[in-house]
């Protein structure tokens, strides 16, 4: 089966919409941003599935669910400026250029940030803008942001990202306790962050965002 058009309107239609997302920002950029070109060539068959697909590295693509869940519980704007934490070959990238004023993609693997602005160019997001260096720290050069993205799953959310959100501005995270996860959106009041719960997800623990181990005696 090689209709990816079909296949798109098919996540949209039947994980997308039934996991309550209806905004239609969110609906027209997953159904116009083409999944398969951002996935890994031996993995395009499973550029659609209903789960994380693998980038290597223990890196993953979000699952559409999981991804258009955080993006609706974010509420982002044409006005604003995004901090898309460990974009991968640019996917989610691509479909937050579609929504927001502009984004800022960070991903830590030189290869894989070459492969990611090549795609980003090819598919016209000309609005992003890649930034190559370690997810945990972010990008202060070009903030501060609006809402902040991050692309995994986190033990422990470092100051350095915090510090990069706007007053005011939203964050979501995929926070990992073991095998179970929440997502959880944040809003920035006074310098400090106010999370909410926002649903159940999971995701492998991005790196930097590892909780470091106690030390016993």
């Amino acid at each position: 089966m090689s209709d990816f058009a079909t296949r798109r309107r098919m996540m949209v239609d039947t994980q997308v919409r039934p996991s309550d997302v209806t905004e239609f920002p969110i609906i027209e950029a997953m159904l116009t941003v083409p999944r398969e070109a951002f996935v890994p060539r031996d993995r395009i068959e499973a550029a659609y599935v209903s789960e994380h697909v693998p980038l290597g590295g223990g890196r993953v693509l979000l699952d559409p669910r999981v991804f258009s869940k955080m993006l609706d519980a974010l509420d982002i704007s044409n006005a604003d400026l995004v901090l898309d934490v460990g974009s991968g070959l640019g996917y989610s990238a691509a479909v937050i250029a579609r929504i927001a004023e502009a984004v800022v993609a960070v991903e830590d693997d030189e290869t894989r940030a070459s492969e990611a602005q090549s795609l980003l160019s090819e598919h016209h997001a000309d609005n992003v803008v890649l930034h190559e260096g370690p997810l945990d720290a972010g990008a202060a050069e070009h903030g501060p942001y609006d809402v902040v993205i991050v692309e995994g799953g986190v033990e422990t959310l470092p100051d350095t990202l915090c510090d990069q959100l706007k007053e005011g501005g939203r964050m979501a995270v995929i926070f990992m306790e073991g095998e179970l996860g929440t997502v959880r959106v944040g809003r920035k009041y006074d310098g400090e962050i106010n999370w909410r719960f926002a649903f159940n997800g999971t995701a492998p623990v991005l790196p930097g965002f590892t909780k470091e181990e106690a030390f016993a005696l």
